[in-house]
C-alpha cells in the first residue's frame, strides 16, 4: 500500500514538471531575483523547494511558485513584500505565507509568485528552541496570563511551552500540528468553541506584516481595523508574525465520554442541551458512524475491540449511528467531584440504552489524540494522500433537513465516504462579527466536517460528492457557509461573504492595495 501511494506522488511530481516544461518557466527570472539582498534565502526555478510548496495536505491542487523564501527574520518578509510593491520585481507578484501546509485547496500557494516558509523563522531563533518564540506573561492590571507566540509556531509547541507554567490556551483545533498564523487566518474551531469561542476570539494582540509591507502592532484598541480584518481573513490583509494568546490554568486530566444515538433529533437536542449548561462540559463534538466510517478512525482509537463489535451490531441494525462525544476537565482539586458533576450534566440524555463508553486520560493525551492516528497512517503510507475535505457551517434551523438531504440521502445512500464525519453545535455569541470570518446568521449553528481521504486516482469521485452536497444545500435554501472556503468565481466569493463583501473589499484596498497576499485563495482573481 505504501508503495502505491509513493508511486502516486511520483506521478504527480513528473506531471507537474512536464506541465512546467510546456507552459514555460515562472515569470520572475533568476536575474531579477539575484539582485535582491534576500537572494541567498530564495530558492528558485523548478527545485525540491518549489515542488514541495506546489502542493499541500489536500493533494488536490498543484501550483508552481517562482521562488520560495526561507526567511532568517521577519525583516526578510517585509523586504520581499516591499520589493513586490515598489516594482523591484518588475510588477507586483503574489506572496503566500505557508505554515504547516495543511490547507486542502492550494490556499497557501502562490502560482508564479513567492511562497514564504514560515517555519524557517524557527531555524534562526537565537535560543535555538521554540520557547524563544513562545513567552508567557502575567498581566497584573487585568489579572490574567497570556502567551506571546510567533505566527510560525505550531500549536503543539504552544501547548508544551505553556504547560511548563501550569497554563494552556483554552481554544483548540482537533489537530495540533498546525501553525498559529494559519489557524488564526481561518478561525480555529473544535469541540471547545461553544464555550470559549474559536481561536480568533482568544487573541489579545498581533504583529502583522500588511500587503503594503508595513509591520504593524494591532489589538482591539490599537489599529483595531487591521486587528479585526486579519482574524479569519484567509490571509488577505496581512501575515501574522506574533499573536498574544489568552491562557488559563491547565487541567491535568479529562473525563472522556461517548454515547450513541439512532435518532438524529435526540442527538442534536442533547448536544444543544450540553452546550447551554453554564460551567458545564469543556468539549462537545458529534460524529457519524456507518459501515464505511467505522467506530475507530485516525482521529482517535477510543473504543475497545469488544465495544467495536457491539457498535457494529448497532450500525448494522440502523445503517447510521450518531456519536456524541463530551469531555470534562479536572485536576487534583476537583478529582473528588468531577464524576458527580458529569453525572448531573448527563442526566436526561436520550442515547441508546447501554451504549455509553468512558475513558479517563491525561489532558495532553486528549488534546493530541489525532497525532497517534497520523503516525499510524504515515507508517502505512496512507497520510500523504489526497484529502477532498468539505467543511460547512449549518444553521440550527437547517440541520434536520441537512441530515435528511445530505447524511441520509447522499452520504449513506452513495456509500462513498472514506473518513470521519463530524457534526457539532456552537453559538454565535462566542464570535465577533467585526472579524472577517463568515458564519450563519443564527444564534446556534453546526460545524460539519467531511474529512475524506482517498487514493490519487479516485479523489475526484469524493470531490464530486462534495459538489453534490453544496448544490443540495443551495437548492434546499439551507443557508450553509463554507469553513476553509473554496470557490471558483468572484461571484461565488461575493455570495459567500454576503453583507461582509463590501467591507472585505475595502479592507483589501486599505491593507493590500496591489493584491499581493494569499493569491492561492483566488478571491480577487
Amino acid at each position: 500500500m505504501a508503495k502505491l501511494y509513493s508511486l502516486g506522488y511520483l506521478v504527480i511530481f513528473f506531471t507537474i514538471s512536464r506541465l512546467v516544461s510546456i507552459i514555460g518557466k515562472p515569470s520572475i527570472t533568476n536575474e531579477v531575483l539575484s539582485h535582491l539582498d534576500i537572494a541567498t534565502r530564495l530558492s528558485v526555478n523548478i527545485s525540491d523547494a518549489t515542488i514541495a510548496t506546489s502542493t499541500d495536505f489536500g493533494k488536490l491542487v498543484q501550483e508552481i511558485p517562482a521562488a520560495v523564501l526561507y526567511p532568517s527574520s521577519i525583516h526578510d518578509i517585509v523586504k520581499l513584500i516591499n520589493y513586490s510593491n515598489n516594482g523591484a520585481i518588475s510588477a507586483p507578484i503574489g506572496v503566500a505565507a505557508r505554515g504547516h501546509g495543511h490547507s486542502v485547496r492550494g490556499q497557501a500557494m502562490s502560482p508564479n509568485g513567492v511562497v514564504v516558509v514560515m517555519s524557517s523563522l524557527n531555524n534562526n531563533n537565537n535560543n535555538n528552541n521554540n520557547n524563544g518564540k513562545i513567552r508567557v506573561f502575567w498581566e497584573s492590571s487585568l489579572g490574567f496570563y497570556y502567551a506571546d507566540v510567533g505566527g510560525e509556531q505550531l500549536w503543539i509547541d504552544v501547548l508544551h511551552a505553556t504547560l511548563e507554567h501550569g497554563l494552556a490556551p483554552v481554544s483548540w483545533t482537533d489537530y495540533l500540528y498546525l501553525s498559529v498564523g494559519g489557524t488564526l487566518s481561518n478561525a480555529g474551531i473544535s469541540g471547545q468553541t461553544f464555550k470559549y469561542g474559536p481561536q480568533i476570539s482568544n487573541v489579545l494582540e498581533m504583529d502583522v506584516i500588511t500587503g503594503k509591507g508595513e509591520l504593524v502592532t494591532c489589538s482591539k484598541r490599537t489599529n483595531s481595523e487591521l486587528f479585526f480584518a486579519v482574524l479569519g481573513s484567509l490571509g488577505q490583509f496581512g501575515i501574522i508574525i506574533r499573536a498574544r494568546i489568552v491562557l488559563e490554568k491547565a487541567p491535568t486530566r479529562v473525563k472522556w465520554v461517548r454515547v450513541l444515538y439512532s435518532d438524529f433529533s435526540k442527538f442534536t437536542r442533547d448536544q444543544e442541551k450540553l452546550i447551554s449548561i453554564n460551567d458545564g462540559m469543556d468539549y462537545v463534538e458529534g460524529s457519524l458512524m456507518m459501515n464505511q466510517s467505522p467506530p475507530n478512525n485516525w482521529r482517535s482509537s477510543f473504543f475497545s475491540t469488544s465495544n467495536q463489535s457491539k457498535i457494529l451490531s448497532l450500525i448494522s441494525k440502523y445503517g447510521i449511528i450518531y456519536c456524541l462525544e463530551m469531555v470534562k476537565y479536572y485536576d487534583d482539586q476537583t478529582a473528588n467531584t468531577v464524576d458527580k458533576e458529569l453525572q448531573k450534566m448527563m442526566r436526561g440524555l436520550n442515547f441508546v440504552f447501554g451504549h455509553i463508553f468512558k475513558k479517563d486520560t491525561a489532558f495532553v493525551h486528549f488534546l493530541n489524540r489525532v497525532r497517534s492516528g497520523e503516525l499510524m497512517l504515515q507508517s502505512k503510507g496512507m497520510w500523504d494522500v489526497p484529502h477532498p475535505w468539505l467543511n460547512l457551517f449549518v444553521p440550527k434551523s437547517s440541520i434536520m433537513d441537512f441530515n435528511v438531504g445530505v447524511f441520509l440521502d447522499i452520504i449513506l445512500r452513495q456509500n462513498k465516504s472514506t473518513g470521519p464525519i463530524l457534526v457539532y453545535p456552537t453559538t454565535r455569541k462566542r464570535w465577533d462579527d467585526r472579524m472577517s470570518v463568515v458564519i450563519p446568521e443564527e444564534d446556534t449553528f453546526y460545524c460539519v466536517g467531511l474529512l475524506h481521504s482517498s487514493r490519487f486516482n479516485d479523489w475526484e469521485v469524493l470531490d464530486g460528492q462534495n459538489e453534490e452536497i453544496i448544490n443540495c444545500c443551495e437548492k434546499a435554501g439551507l443557508n450553509v457557509k463554507q469553513y476553509l472556503p473554496h470557490y471558483k468565481t468572484k461571484e461565488a466569493w461575493m455570495n459567500h461573504f454576503g453583507k461582509k463583501w463590501k467591507i472585505f473589499q475595502q479592507r483589501k484596498s486599505q491593507f493590500d492595495p496591489k493584491m499581493i497576499l494569499s493569491p492561492g485563495q483566488k478571491i480577487f482573481i
